[in-house]
């Protein structure tokens, strides 16, 4: 098992967007910003209903594809060796598929586990037709488990983006990868998830109220393709675009640790 310092990652994560800030903002603003960009125009706050239009559905599923491509490429050139911006890109692209694929692989266990916690629920008489209902301390104890189990498994495919694009391999492979390569420092790589994500969450949740407050003053209702769903969505992208960067350079850097990698270099070409 190989050592892993998070404070070694977060350092070479610093200074490798520090020197190369304009490639990863090349990249991020292509396949990151603008998804975030159309998806919050067109669907402000994320919220849909039947009277919502098929190819707003279509453009949303489009957008997220596009997205899992970004974070891709955006690993591929922290973790090297030197490539172009447009190579990096294509390559995001070109791996999009195969983890799309275990992303639903690993989705589908999560919903499989559930099944099991489901029947214990029923049979401790919670319905399962979302009428408002009392928690037993049984009931409660079955949620907490599953909650528990669901995120050692999360942290457990943290790397599943890393081995993806690192590593030419299929979606099952990617899933063993990313199981291997955690073994030993789940604690650590929970504890460096969790605080990031709080963070994430803090930063959006602030903004994006702050914003829409002042939206809702100067701009009006915050409908689709408004004024003020476009001034919210160019907040909301830009935040996106700097959380999925930073986390995304992170786990490369982590990933490059555990995989026991030699030190590359990152790209030093924007074209």
């Amino acid at each position: 098992m190989r050592n892993l310092s998070i404070s070694r990652a977060w350092d070479e994560s610093k200074a490798i967007i520090a020197r190369e800030g304009r490639l990863f903002t090349s990249v991020a603003l292509a396949l990151v910003a603008l998804p975030a960009l159309v998806t919050g125009v067109i669907r402000p706050g994320g919220v849909s209903d039947a009277s919502t239009p098929i190819w707003v559905d279509v453009v949303m599923i489009f957008a997220s594809l596009v997205a899992l491509a970004g974070q891709l490429a955006l690993i591929r050139l922290a973790i090297g060796p030197s490539i172009t911006v447009g190579e990096a890109i294509r390559h995001g692209l070109t791996r999009m598929p195969v983890y799309l694929l275990a992303a639903i692989l690993i989705i589908a266990a999560l919903l499989l586990l559930a099944v099991p916690f489901g029947f214990a629920l029923v049979a401790l008489g919670v319905p399962m037709d979302r009428t408002p209902t009392a928690l037993t301390p049984g009931a409660a104890l079955v949620i907490v488990i599953y909650f528990a189990a669901a995120t050692y498994l999360g942290v457990k495919m943290c790397l599943s983006a890393t081995a993806a694009s690192a590593e030419p391999i299929g979606a099952i492979a990617i899933i063993k990868r990313s199981w291997d390569l955690t073994d030993g420092h789940w604690w650590r790589l929970f504890g460096f998830l969790l605080l990031f994500f709080i963070a994430a969450v803090v930063l959006l949740v602030g903004a994006g109220a702050a914003v829409g407050a002042v939206d809702a003053i100067l701009l009006g209702p915050l409908d689709p393709m408004s004024a003020s769903a476009l001034v919210l969505a160019l907040v909301q992208a830009v935040l996106n675009t700097l959380i999925t960067t930073v986390l995304a350079v992170m786990l490369a850097r982590i990933y490059v640790q555990l995989a026991g990698r030699a030190e590359v270099t990152v790209p030093i070409s924007g074209t």
